[in-house]
């Protein structure tokens, strides 16, 4: 079972999250090896989980009113 992905930690610089074990940066545990995979709000900002495009209202289906 994977571990929960935390929305907002306090020191995402500390942690790889390239994989469920969450490993320190100086100990990477999944073979990688090379660098750390950062957290999505290191790469996107704090409004990450935002959507980027708007959504359409359930009502309106996009046609102009005939």
């Amino acid at each position: 079972m994977a571990k929960k992905f935390p929305i907002k930690p306090v020191h995402p610089e500390r942690i790889c999250w390239g994989c469920d074990k969450y490993c320190p940066v100086d100990a990477l545990a999944c073979g990688n090896g090379s660098e750390r995979t950062q957290h999505p709000v290191e790469l996107f900002g704090e409004d990450w989980e935002e959507p980027i495009l708007p959504f359409k209202d359930a009502a309106s289906d996009g046609r102009p009113d005939d």
